[in-house]
């Protein structure tokens, strides 16, 4: 019997050298592709901040090679005869693959582009086969790659949704200063200075071994762990430094408990909402700052700013662990709870659950920022409330503009709103955050909200607030879960004109208009996918009967929702907004709804309703 071969190999390899012309199998017990948004874009932001402390728009390109390695971590693979197989570290190749895929078709166009082909997929006998060989998902990766956009199919795995999801995150995640002349310089650095670590085991027992050994908690020190130490290490040996330990480990262990990698997160949006001061300035050249220095190396950041923290007896390392971590971290767990928990209506954190469906991870520092360790129950709801309520208004009045609500749009913006609410009383805030949103430009008077591919998902989020609102005020219990995340149910954006130009000839010359209005924010409800399989080519005298059996909004086009139906004819009274049946569905009719969804946008966020809060009256 042959012995197996018990050789392991680790070299540095550059992300060029372990993709091009290379091609990896995965283990079908592990091919699900898990990353989440968060993880996506600390992967991004890691990657284009160290890249911007290195490049100077006076550099040629053949400077970057001189430019210092970065290492982005290893990989464990397993040497199957001439099949390599990935054991441990799919996830960020899989992120490198999307990401390299977003580059290449972002240089499309462009004189200066950096061939990356071969780090995506490899071709043979005029065959294409991407680098990373999983089968389920190479339809969904020929599309990216080809139209950088795919629909999945209601059978598709989790993983092929996971990877569009994060695909389409990229583009808001890419800083705009790299899109430019910096691009080839930042894709020359990525394929040629980043660096991994590959380990390569020749049989399975030895690859898996090693997998074990790296992950094991126990012995691998992260971030926090050298963090704690530090902390710990400046207080005073004994009980004081026992009860710290303890504290820490609960506390974190609470939050990694309820999501992975909470309890990293939570110290940098700790530290960043309480004590960053600075943030890089967006003008090429710039060097990162604290707020940034915090997102990648909080626990270095920490023993440089300990002064300025606070942090000088031994006595305030102490106080800093037992009563402002465990302080913050509870708030923390609470922000998460609101986030992704069970969606509480009339809670005056939901305004948190809006925000985090829209995926806008940022409103995590700004909720902590005004909070203060002597805050009681009552006023700590109260911030949560506002940031929340503030947060809202500002992604909807975007969403409604066009403006864009990624992370790296908005990080600069958010950092400053951040650094000025710190600590400020319930009042103090309130009437901050509503000068704020008097000052910006974005509004709901805006009429030309429409759906197209990118904004599909926002605006169901839109029209689902929308419908929530008239059918809570209306006297009916809230269906925003329904609407947004039903397990039984999956709603969508649907058209009410049927994809019919020919039925509109009169109003139209040509279909390109036609398709224009139809697109219309006026002409979109939310339907059971069910009934757009059933109904979406039918008249609109057809469907309307259909719409009564719906949500409230799609029912109100007809009559029949304004017999014997007190609670919606009184909201209707109260509110002074412009609801009647449609007999037909015209272009005029597409306006005039419009317009009402507009009145209806301007109720549900509402800046006044700032001071509601705190005068304890809000809704």
């Amino acid at each position: 019997m042959t012995e197996p071969d018990r050789t392991i190999d680790g070299v540095a390899k550059t992300i060029a050298e372990v993709l091009e012309k290379k091609k990896y199998s995965i283990d079908y017990y592990q091919r699900e592709y898990k990353w989440e948004s968060k993880q996506i874009a600390e992967l991004v932001a890691d990657l284009t901040a160290k890249f911007l402390t290195l490049y100077d728009p006076d550099h040629s390109r053949k400077d970057v090679a001189k430019y210092p390695g970065y290492y982005l971590g290893s990989i464990v693979i397993s040497q199957k005869g001439s099949q390599p197989f990935v054991v441990d570290g799919q996830q960020r190749l899989t992120s490198l693959t999307l990401l390299l895929t977003f580059l290449r078709r972002l240089q499309e166009g462009r004189e200066e582009v950096v061939n990356i082909d071969e780090l995506i997929y490899s071709e043979k006998f005029g065959e294409k086969s991407f680098n990373l060989d999983v089968p389920d998902r190479n339809d969904c990766m020929h599309a990216l790659f080809e139209h950088g956009e795919f629909e999945p199919p209601s059978e598709a795995a989790e993983s092929v949704r996971t990877l569009v999801d994060r695909y389409a995150e990229l583009d808001g995640l890419f800083p705009e200063e790299l899109k430019e002349r910096a691009l080839p310089f930042f894709i020359d650095w990525l394929k040629d200075r980043v660096q991994l670590v590959q380990i390569t085991a020749y049989n399975d027992d030895d690859a898996y071994a090693i997998f074990e050994t790296m992950n094991d908690r126990g012995l691998k020190l992260t971030p926090a762990d050298m963090l704690k130490g530090y902390l710990l290490a400046n207080m005073t040996a004994g009980e004081p430094r026992t009860q710290a330990n303890d504290r820490w480990r609960k506390s974190l262990r609470n939050l990694d408990e309820r999501a992975e990698e909470a309890g990293s997160d939570f110290l940098k949006t700790w530290l960043r909402s309480q004590y960053s001061t600075k943030i890089r300035e967006r003008r090429k050249g710039a060097r990162p700052e604290d707020w940034d220095r915090i997102g990648t190396e909080f626990h270095r950041w920490l023993r440089g700013a300990s002064d300025s923290v606070g942090l000088k007896t031994h006595e305030d390392y102490r106080r800093f662990v037992v009563r402002d971590l465990e302080f913050y971290s509870r708030q923390y767990m609470r922000i998460l709870d609101a986030s992704t928990g069970l969606f509480q209506p009339d809670s005056p954190l939901r305004f948190i659950r809006f925000n985090a469906d829209l995926g806008f991870t940022l409103q995590n520092q700004l909720l902590l920022a005004p909070l203060r360790v002597d805050d009681n129950a009552a006023a700590i709801d109260k911030k949560l409330e506002l940031v929340g309520r503030f947060t809202d208004i500002l992604l909807a009045r975007r969403i409604w503009n066009f403006r864009a609500t990624a992370y790296s749009t908005m990080q600069y913006a958010m950092f400053t709103v951040m650094r000025d609410i710190r600590g400020l009383s319930e009042g103090d805030l309130a009437g901050f955050l509503r000068d704020y949103l008097g000052k910006i430009d974005e509004s709901f008077d805006f009429d030309g909200l429409h759906v197209h591919q990118q904004n599909r998902s926002q605006l169901h989020k839109i029209l689902a607030r929308l419908t929530d609102h008239i059918t809570v005020r209306s006297g009916r219990a809230s269906n925003y879960m329904e609407l947004t995340n039903g397990a039984k149910v999956k709603y969508e954006v649907e058209h009410i004109w049927a994809d019919h130009p020919d039925r509109h000839e009169e109003e139209f010359a040509h279909e390109t208009a036609f398709a224009r209005h139809r697109n219309r924010i006026g002409d979109l409800l939310l339907l059971p996918k069910q009934f757009n399989a059933s109904y979406q080519d039918e008249t609109y005298a057809q469907k309307r009967p259909r719409y009564f059996s719906q949500n409230l909004l799609a029912a109100s086009l007809d009559p029949q929702s304004y017999e014997k139906n007190p609670g919606f004819l009184t909201f209707i009274k109260d509110s002074g907004l412009k609801f009647h049946a449609h007999e037909e569905f015209k272009t005029a009719d597409i306006d005039e709804r419009g317009a009402l969804y507009q009145a209806i946008a301007m109720q549900v966020w509402n800046p006044d309703d700032l001071g509601l809060v705190v005068e304890g009256d809000s809704l």
